[in-house]
């Protein structure tokens, strides 16, 4: 288990160093000048969200409780993590109006990646079920 954690853990930071990679090219590419302290923040924070999320689908990897209960877990720890995180970054700024968009923008997606993966997984159900009874 914990070299698992540590794989993932792994594959979180790469992904997070890959996305602030591609975000600092895109400022070098418009010229646009930052801190390091800004960089800094933004490379942890994207290294943070990158080890949280690989680690998150540990979740639904128990055997304890039910999807529903892990999927309430999830979400409770996704929009804790990405809340703190993007308030730290400034990703998201500290006002009312931005959090309510950031909480909006944040269901949407969760609620869009659920149903994505929800419906790959009942084709996936059906296409076994029908591979059985071929049998």
């Amino acid at each position: 288990m914990i070299i698992e954690v540590l794989r993932r853990s792994l594959i979180g930071i790469a992904i997070g160093a890959l996305v602030t990679f591609v975000a600092l090219t895109i400022l070098v590419i418009f010229s646009i000048e930052s801190t390091v302290i800004e960089i800094w923040r933004h490379f942890l924070s994207s290294m943070l969200m990158g080890v949280y999320f690989s680690l998150a689908s540990l979740i639904f990897e128990s055997e304890r409780g039910s999807l529903l209960q892990q999927t309430i877990i999830h979400f409770v720890l996704s929009l804790t993590v990405i809340s703190i995180v993007s308030i730290y970054a400034g990703w998201v700024p500290f006002t009312l109006w931005s959090l309510i968009i950031g909480l909006g923008i944040f269901l949407l997606t969760y609620f869009m990646m659920w149903i994505g993966i929800y419906t790959y997984y009942k084709k996936l159900e059906k296409s076994m079920n029908e591979s059985i009874e071929k049998r």
